[in-house]
């Protein structure tokens, strides 16, 4: 299913001067306004930076082969939810040129690709793993809450072939989460180590497959690392 070259979407403008942007993708079935209010909800206030701009697109609405076929709003189709699955690349791979255009969106307003963070939940996880390391090497960093990579995914695959510097990786993931096992998680983290990734992975007792307050905190101070406010002196 191809899908449409420009999603809907809806931001977190910064405070302040905007030099720098992160483009958060949302959990299958979600949006982008139904994460950017779960955030704001655990928060009590929007993920807000004084010059860091937050996107939250939404997936175009496909067929969903786990729903049997229904219709939800996913960044890519599934055979089924596993480790041990094999990936559907038609839909990933055309979602990754839909994806770019955003991101070419952000560098035509004059942010550097050093300068932009991809990342999500769940689903949106490991579609910014695919769009990072196979397309956009040169990003900031990339973050995967409550995610995984297949085990035969193709992104390992082309990180055995690569010499290139590879973007950070931060994870999160909770202990009791029954969608998306721990384990999985932590085989993700540990393959894209042995291939070259810089990554950290963060473990969270008694969370499901949900978003907790302390990882949101954990993820806001790593966002602050990797793109700190440009002083004057830095330009």
């Amino acid at each position: 299913m191809a899908a449409s070259s420009s999603l809907a979407r809806c931001v977190v403008s910064p405070a302040g001067k905007h030099s720098a942007s992160v483009i958060f993708l949302h959990g299958s079935g979600d949006t982008g306004p139904g994460i950017k209010s779960w955030i704001r909800e655990i928060l009590k206030k929007d993920l807000t930076f004084s010059h860091i701009k937050v996107i939250f697109p939404t997936a175009p609405a496909r067929p969903y082969t786990p729903m049997m076929g229904g219709i939800s709003n996913v960044w890519f189709d599934r055979y089924k939810i596993s480790i041990d699955s094999p990936e559907h690349l038609d839909s990933i791979n055309s979602m990754c040129q839909v994806l770019t255009d955003l991101i070419k969106e952000e560098t035509a307003s004059g942010i550097a690709l050093n300068r932009i963070l991809l990342g999500g939940f769940s689903m949106g996880g490991a579609m910014a793993m695919h769009l990072a390391y196979r397309y956009h090497r040169d990003v900031a960093g990339v973050f995967a809450l409550s995610s995984f990579l297949n085990e035969n995914s193709i992104v390992y695959q082309d990180l055995k072939a690569t010499q290139q510097s590879l973007p950070d990786l931060f994870q999160c993931h909770g202990q009791a989460d029954e969608l998306v096992f721990h384990q999985w998680g932590e085989r993700t983290c540990s393959r894209l180590k042995g291939l070259g990734v810089t990554s950290s992975f963060h473990s969270f007792p008694n969370l499901f497959h949900e978003l907790s307050l302390q990882e949101l905190e954990e993820l806001r101070s790593w966002i602050l690392k990797k793109l700190p406010e440009v002083t004057a002196n830095m330009q």
